[in-house]
């Protein structure tokens, strides 16, 4: 990955429906050569998915979970990571092993969210916090 595809995907992390033509003004080169480098970071799996952020009025949170120390923390994300309400899914350095950010219809949904994941067998504790505002980056 050089600069050009680094300059890309910024301009994609804020819209992804920002078109190649816009984009290719932005950073200097052809359209072709975004299209071209968009596909290959997508074959590649640098791009993972294009995606939609909402402002529903919903209730967004971060639920950390701390799981057992002989547990495969992939394994307890990707089961996490099917469901409905979570966006993301982060396995990360700390306390706490793995953090879901949820966007659920009200704060039973972020319960419930938390419910279910007590419930597996791996998980030893969970700390959540509900997200109060959020900037793009």
């Amino acid at each position: 990955m050089d600069d050009l595809d680094q300059q890309i995907l910024n301009i994609l992390r804020r819209d992804a429906r920002t078109a190649y033509t816009e984009i290719a003004d932005r950073v200097g080169t052809s359209e072709g050569t975004v299209r071209n480098r968009v596909e290959r970071m997508t074959e590649e799996g640098i791009i993972e998915r294009f995606t939609v952020t909402t402002r529903t009025g919903n209730v967004k949170a971060m639920i950390e979970v701390g799981v057992a120390v002989d547990v495969d923390t992939t394994a307890v994300s990707e089961r996490m990571a099917e469901w409905e309400e979570v966006d993301f899914v982060w396995q990360v350095s700390g306390e706490e092993d793995v953090v879901l950010v949820v966007d659920a219809s009200d704060t039973q949904g972020v319960n419930d969210l938390i419910t279910q994941a007590r419930e597996m067998e791996d998980v030893v504790s969970t700390k959540t916090r509900l997200i109060l505002d959020e900037k793009l980056g």
